[in-house]
This record gives structure tokens, sequence and C-alpha cells, in this order.
């Protein structure tokens, strides 16, 4: 690396000049690579899934162990600086990046040991899904993880985590066993129901408030590797008669059956027909893992013929990968969404309307069939809030960078206020965005908020870990304890 110094940004706003000499302490302690702008491998480090993020950090450490995540929060701490931590860069709100501060970048802990067994799969912090899905499926075992294969595990799961069999096992939180964690006072620590229990309960929902997860441990499941799953599609002149065949069948479905329905303008891709080009559809994804899905599918089957019909037998993998197309990096996203207590045919009605107004060629509405295992566990399972919830819905916005968002913003924000009546109070975090104030943190936890940031208070005492949705330790009314006297070392 060059010896030219450069700035790092405090946790209140000062500046840190990382001259060669001043970065010493960190390369001694590192196998991993220390990146600046212009380095080889710097544009990756730092690109993102959402082009409405524009920040950047000022240094990238790529790190190869924990000792390595170590030695950066250790540096971090000791000087004030701001720290991220990304692993797939795939979060709505850019939490990956801490604006000219320093950023662990995760991607090189990607590593996948599965003991089929013991059904069990730990998995490097820097995972992405695909790379979990490979490793388990050559043994026929998964479990739950998100819908875009280039997500990371860590930030999916660290913050609940749903995907496709959800509703069989749970959130993807709620399979976890043990983690490897370096927490804010450089300790390298195993957390599981017995070591470090307030903070394993924490992790599975909490987010990164908590420390850096270095392994994560999953319990892993009989699934596939042959699947029925796939997309049907109809034109949006019968939405409200395919919406109410949604809601049929997910008052019925097993839980080996997962249902999302969708409505959007047609991309122009090969499976659609040429007539039906940027006109409004309404979808239905389904995903099913059991053994009878004719039986269970017919509810849409029972339907007018659909334009589109994707629904077929295929790999696990397949269905895991079948978004990636749908959901690409490098364009601007604005979502908004709600949990759900039921479907009802109001709440249709609303949704139907709204998701209308926001289609735009690359936009799309949704509602997502959780309940089922999600709904079995209770505040003792962690800290995935609003656990009576039975689907979340909302509207995305996306458009290509260059282009004019604000009617699309506008669009999603109406959307959203329109459903909010419906709503069970709560939210995912995952999908929250940048400019969304402490409410919505808070409402994604319930009752769980304020037990988290006693958490906090325990083990990031001085909110070193606030690149994300932040957990803050102190209280209303309660003295910040920013500095990194406060912060005792473990080493």
């Amino acid at each position: 690396m060059r010896e030219t110094s450069i700035e790092l940004t405090t946790v209140d706003g000062g500046r840190f000049e990382a001259t060669g000499e001043a970065l010493r302490p960190l390369r001694a302690h590192l196998e991993g690579e220390l990146l600046r702008a212009g380095d080889a491998g710097w544009t990756e480090a730092v690109r993102v899934w959402n082009a409405t993020i524009t920040k950047s950090p000022a240094l990238v450490v790529r790190p190869r162990s924990a000792r390595d995540v170590a030695a950066v929060i250790d540096f971090a701490s000791d000087r004030r600086l701001l720290l991220s931590v990304k692993c797939g860069g795939h979060n709505i709100a850019g939490t990956s990046i801490a604006d000219r501060g320093l950023m662990l970048d995760m991607s090189p802990m990607r590593e996948v040991a599965v003991d089929p067994e013991a059904r069990l799969a730990r998995v490097g912090g820097g995972c992405r899904l695909r790379d979990v899905d490979a490793a388990t499926q050559r043994h026929g075992l998964a479990t739950t993880l998100g819908f875009v294969s280039e997500t990371g595990v860590a930030g999916l799961t660290l913050g609940g985590g749903f995907g496709y069999l959800m509703r069989r096992f749970g959130w993807a939180a709620d399979n976890l066993e043990e983690v490897e964690i370096v927490t804010a006072d450089g300790r390298v620590r195993i957390a599981d129901r017995d070591r470090d229990r307030d903070l394993f309960w924490a992790i599975r929902g909490g987010g990164g408030n908590f420390g850096v997860v270095t392994r994560f441990t999953f319990r892993v499941h009989r699934v596939g590797p042959i699947v029925t799953g796939g997309l049907m599609v109809w034109s949006a002149d019968l939405a409200e008669q395919v919406l109410e065949a949604y809601r049929s069948l997910t008052s019925s479905a097993p839980r080996e059956l997962t249902a999302a329905a969708i409505i959007r303008l047609a991309p122009p891709a090969p499976f659609v027909p040429a007539h039906a080009h940027f006109k409004p559809i309404v979808g239905v994804l389904v995903c099913h893992t059991g053994a009878d899905p004719r039986r269970d599918l017919e509810p849409l089957r029972a339907l007018p013929p659909p334009l589109v019909d994707l629904v077929t037998e295929h790999p696990y993998t397949v269905q895991q990968s079948m978004l990636d197309d749908l959901d690409p990096a490098g364009f601007n996203q604005y979502w908004k969404t709600e949990f759900l207590p039921e479907l009802s045919s109001a709440y249709l009605d609303v949704w139907r309307r709204a998701a209308l107004a926001v289609a735009s060629p690359m936009s799309y509405s949704v509602i997502f069939h959780i309940g089922g295992a999600n709904n079995d566990h209770d505040v003792d399972d962690g800290a995935v809030g609003n656990r009576d919830a039975r689907f979340v819905s909302g509207f995305s916005g996306v458009w290509r960078p260059g282009e004019d968002g604000r009617a699309i913003v506008e669009a999603v924000r109406q959307g959203w206020r329109q459903i909010r009546p419906f709503s069970t109070g709560g939210n995912y975090v995952n999908f929250q965005l940048a400019e969304d104030l402490d409410e919505r943190t808070i409402a994604a936890y319930g009752k769980n908020f304020e037990r988290l940031r006693r958490v906090k208070g325990v083990y990031d005492p001085t909110n070193l870990f606030r690149s994300n949705r932040n957990i803050s330790p102190w209280g209303p009314g309660e003295p910040r304890r920013d500095s990194a006297e406060r912060h005792p070392r473990a080493r």
C-alpha cells in the first residue's frame, strides 16, 4: 500500500489521519488485505446492491480469520473510528458502508463444512446463500435462507432471515445452533444456548449490533434435492380472482408450501409472451418441498390458464437462484413493507390498487406468506420480533441509475400509507431504509427491544457497532458513552 495518508471519520465526526505509521499496528496483526481506493480489489469490495447508496469507506480490510477481525475491532475502537461490516452488500439501507470509515469486507471467509450425520453446517462469516446451498445440497440438506443467491448469509440471518423454507423450519435465525463472534472488547467468543446466552439470544434477530460473526453453525434438514416450484403469471385483468385464489391457497397451505403474490409490469423476458411485455401482470411464486404439490396447488390450477407457467420439478438450488436475474445489483431500490396478522379481502383490494399505481418497468409489489413454524417460537427463542405475523407485504420501487425516481418513490410511500392500517404494527428489520426513524426499528422488535438494548449495553457499551439498524445502549435521557477510555480491551 502507498504510504500517503488518508482521513478516516471518527464516531463523533472528527478525523483520524491514517498515515503509514499510524496503520502499522493494524498491518502487524493482519493476515488479510488492507485496501484503499485505487488498489486491486477495491471496486468489488465497496460495491453494494442498492445504487442509491453512494457512500464509500476510506479503508477496507478483508480478513482471513477471527483474529484478523479482532485486530480491526481493536484498532477501530481505540481510535474511535466509524466501523462497518459487509458480507454480501445486499442490505437496502446500505449499512455495510460507514462513510469515510473502516469497513470489514468478510468475503474471504466463505468456507462451508457440512456434517451430514450431525445435520450441521458450519458457515464462514463471508458466505453468500449460494455457497451454503451448494454445499448442503450435496447431502440433500438445507436450512432456511433467502430468495436471492447473492445475498450474504450474515446480514440475512442476524436480522431474522426468511425464505422458501421458513414456514417449515422457521427463520434462518431459528436454525442457529452456535456462532463464533468477535465482540466490541476484541474477544473471540463462542455463543450458544449455554455460553453467552443473552448474546446468543440477541444476535438471533438483533442484527449486527453486538459483534462480528465469523462463523455460523446451522441446523440443516432433509430438503430436495428436487422440489416443485416456480412462477405462474396472469394478466392483471384477473388480479382480483388470482388474489382470492392466493388467499385460499395460503389459508390451507401445509408448511411444506411457501407462496408469494406479485404485481408488476411484465418484463420483456423470453418466457413472457411479447404482447404482454410491460403490461400489468399478477403472479404467484411457489416452492413446495413436500409429497403432494399437485393437490396443494389446486387453487391456482383452478384459475383460467396463465400467460406463463414455470412451475416444474427442479433442483432446490435452481429454486434458490430463480429470482437473481429479476433483482440484480446496480439499480436504485426503495422499499416499504409491513407485517400483517391476516390476509383479508379488504387488504387485497387496497394492496392491489396501490400495487398497480406503483407498477413501473422494474418495480414490483409483493405479499409473502410466512406463518407456520415462524409462529411456533416465543421470546426466549431469539430476538426476532412480531412472531404473530402471518404475512409480509409492501412495495418495491426500482429504477435505473440516472433516471428520475421521484414519482416511483412517492407511489411507494402512498401505497405504504394505505396498507399501514392493516399492519400488526411491526415490520421486518432487514427491509428498513436508511431514512426510517428509530420508531420503525423499535416496532420491528416490539417487546424484545428493551431487552436488546440491555444486552447491547453489556457487549457494546460505547456503540462501536452502529452502522446498522442501530439499537443504542443508551436509553432516553442517559449520557452517551462514546469514549475509547470507557471501553476495556480484552487482550
